[in-house]
């Protein structure tokens, strides 16, 4: 017999030498069991000695704590103001603001602000096309008695030396106004403002700082009237002329005429103007506000007050035609009921003008014809006074194309008692063009038409000695000469 020690017991007497091997198994793994058992020991009294500062194994070794000090927040530096050095807006959206480290530029009109590296200034837009602060300027000065600026640059003579902004007044390093209304500020530093530029609409009124959903619909509203300005100028024959109309509060376009022309008027304003016993209502188009004024044949030579303007009526003295046709043509004007019925469709017809103006090109001629009767003759047919011919009777071969005169809209197309095959085409504003006597119409009620399109062709048809054309305008249904449109148009009639 062997003697082995035992864990719980000291010594055991075992007799089976297979018990011991099996005692011998079961001592090992519970000798493996105690070392997490003194590393768990070990950690615990760690943990002892950080808490409480002293040595659970007995050494005479002590550890102190002790509460940490309050730490003082350390204050952060104020930022020095960011100055900035000048500004410039190249139009209504477009601008930059120069630092000495660097830029900001916007495309917004300064609602939002976007640095750039680069400290080199962009150039200033130059040119009609480009609608740059130059070319702003001058349109501006068609209105208005805008001269050029310093180094030859145009721009609205305004500038500000104080602004307003919350109820506090600041003193301002540079100020610019791209139109009498909008303008911006800028203020000795950047802690004065949240946007590197203070903003006004009113022309200096008030300063906002930012911007607003009223100062951007003012700011699209001078962007508007900016682009109708630009418009209406390319309509005259020349910047003076359109300087001349655009200018001035009234204008008359001629201000002088004779029986039988058209004068066109122009004011800053809508409204009205009474003449010859009617009413006419000035209607909106680009940047002013117009009609025609026709001068009938019973206009009496003399001068009259429009607007603030005079308009001087010339006499004009018209030649007589005789003319001889058959019993049977003469005959057709007895026929009263049909003329009144196509008088009626002629009416209505024209009647129904479109409120703007349908062209922007010069009015052209029909056809190239023999002019056989000329405008205002007095005629007189089989020795008996007829009426005074208030068109131009132009003789071609039969078959010849017609052309618009210019842009418009076909107020009526079809086969009339004396006049024939008609067309009425309405050029806007209570302007007509009419084209008589023609063999075939190649359009009809209601078609858009451009200026040069062929709209019929040469005859006889109705009330007619032969194959011509017979030609004129009506103003507010009032004959005007046709002789004072062709090559040019009324926007071009100024002085």
């Amino acid at each position: 017999m062997r003697r082995v020690k035992s864990e719980d017991a000291g010594v055991a007497q075992l007799d089976n030498p297979s018990s011991l091997k099996e005692v011998e198994t079961s001592v090992r793994p519970r000798k493996r069991r105690q070392w997490p058992l003194l590393v768990g020991a070990c950690i615990l009294a760690a943990c002892m000695v950080m808490l409480i500062g002293k040595n659970p194994f007995g050494s005479s070794v002590t550890l102190k704590t002790k509460a940490p000090d309050t730490i003082a927040a350390t204050p952060v530096p104020t930022p020095t103001p960011r100055e900035a050095l000048e500004f410039r807006m190249l139009d209504l959206e477009r601008g930059w603001v120069k630092y000495a480290d660097g830029m900001a530029q916007t495309s917004d009109g300064g609602a939002h602000w976007q640095e750039v590296l680069t400290t080199e200034a962009p150039s200033v837009d130059s040119g009609a096309d480009a609608m740059g602060i130059d070319a702003i300027a001058k349109l501006l000065s068609l209105e208005t008695d805008g001269t050029p600026a310093v180094g030859g640059a145009a721009t609205v003579q305004k500038r500000v030396d104080i602004v307003t902004l919350n109820g506090t007044v600041f003193d301002v390093k540079q100020s610019q106004f791209v139109t009498p209304k909008v303008g911006w500020a800028l203020l000795p530093s950047t802690t004065n403002s949240k946007s590197p530029l203070v903003l006004t609409v009113d022309g200096g009124q008030t300063w906002i700082d930012g911007m607003t959903e009223d100062a951007r619909a003012i700011m699209l509203g001078e962007k508007t009237h900016l682009t109708k300005l630009k418009a209406e100028a390319s309509l005259y024959i020349d910047e003076a002329g359109a300087k001349a109309a655009i200018g001035s509060s009234w204008k008359l376009i001629p201000e002088q005429a004779s029986p039988g022309d058209i004068v066109l008027v122009r004011h800053k304003e809508p409204g009205s103007i009474s003449w010859q016993g009617k009413t006419y209502t000035l209607q909106p188009y680009e940047a002013g506000y117009f009609t025609y004024l026709p001068i009938p044949m019973s206009v009496k030579v003399g001068t009259y007050p429009i607007g603030d303007q005079t308009l001087t009526i010339k006499a004009k003295k018209f030649e007589t035609q005789y003319l001889k046709v058959t019993e049977q043509m003469e005959s057709m004007k007895q026929d009263t009921a049909r003329i009144n019925a196509d008088q009626k469709k002629i009416d209505l017809a024209r009647s129904k003008s479109e409120p703007t103006f349908l062209f922007r090109g010069p009015f052209v001629k029909p056809i190239e014809g023999i002019l056989t009767t000329p405008y205002g003759y007095t005629r007189y047919v089989n020795g008996k006074y007829d009426s005074a011919h208030m068109a131009l009777d132009l003789a071609a071969k039969e078959g010849t194309p017609i052309k618009a005169t210019n842009d418009g809209v076909v107020a009526l197309a079809e086969p009339l008692y004396l006049t024939g095959n008609s067309i009425y085409l309405d050029h806007g504003m209570g302007l007509f063009s009419q084209y008589a006597h023609l063999s075939e119409l190649r359009v009809k009620t209601g078609d858009r038409v451009k200026q040069g399109d062929i709209i019929g062709l040469v005859g006889t048809t109705g009330f007619s000695t032969g194959p011509h054309l017979h030609f004129t305008f009506w103003a507010h249904n009032i004959q005007a000469n046709p002789d004072i449109f062709f090559n040019t148009t009324p926007f071009q009639w100024v002085k």
